[in-house]
């Protein structure tokens, strides 16, 4: 069975996959948003997963700073996130959205090269079975609830 990390870092590959994919297309002269929607939307998700279920047991472990910190950049990814969106509204030139997507995998490449391996070991180490299985059910099938905004937007 898939521990808890790896499905979290699976998750993480598929997420800048679709940005990587969208900017690619975007470089050849392709215009088609949908990959980074889905990116966006399952990074948004992402962080409601790890805000509403992950973040609090590992909390309660003594984990403070490092979830402190996690919490602060998820506020800027979704920041970013935000701002990529407004820009996907407009007829935004493809070097402008270059540049946004470049930054929104720059801070998901820093914020992940910290999350993975802190914060998803020991996820794996305090997390009960049951908790870790409603977790990766979640991966699965969960949905994040209407208008969910991650605690430092």
């Amino acid at each position: 069975m898939e521990t808890l990390g790896s499905a979290l870092e699976r998750e993480h590959r598929e997420i800048d996959g679709g940005i990587e994919t969208y900017t690619a297309a975007l470089a050849v002269g392709t215009t088609d948003t949908e990959p980074l929607v889905r990116a966006t939307d399952g990074l948004r998700r992402h962080i409601y997963l790890e805000e509403a279920f992950l973040f609090p047991p590992l909390r309660e472990a003594g984990m403070t700073m490092p979830i402190f910190v996690m919490l602060r950049e998820h506020g800027e990814l979704w920041r970013t996130m935000d701002s990529l969106q407004a820009l996907l509204g407009d007829d935004t030139p493809s070097a402008t959205m270059l540049d946004a997507c470049r930054e929104l995998l720059a801070l998901l490449d820093a914020h992940n090269s910290k999350e993975e391996p802190i914060i998803y070991t020991q996820a794996d180490t305090v997390l009960d079975g049951e908790a870790s299985t409603e977790l990766l059910a979640f991966l699965e099938a969960g949905r994040m609830p209407e208008g969910w905004v991650c605690a430092q937007a």
